[in-house]
């Protein structure tokens, strides 16, 4: 597979879609990679580049603020 170019907005987006796609839970990490590779069409070279570059660099949804749970007022 023949690598391609991607601008910032889509590799931020490709790091968004794996870590949502491994925060459901319904796969493995192995699963979610090849997953995400396919949807993408990208090398897992590339996702895992992606992967590290989005994890130093704190791309959403890494940056967003832990939502708190609401409490139940009895």
């Amino acid at each position: 597979m023949r690598t391609r170019r991607l601008t910032t907005k889509q590799r931020q987006e490709i790091f968004h879609a794996l870590v949502a796609t491994q925060d459901l839970g319904v796969m493995t990490v192995p699963e979610s990679v090849q997953h995400i590779c396919k949807q993408f069409d990208i090398t897992e070279a590339q996702l895992r580049q992606i992967e590290d570059e989005g994890i130093e660099k704190e791309w959403p949804p890494l940056n967003e603020a832990a939502q708190p749970t609401p409490t139940i007022l009895e």
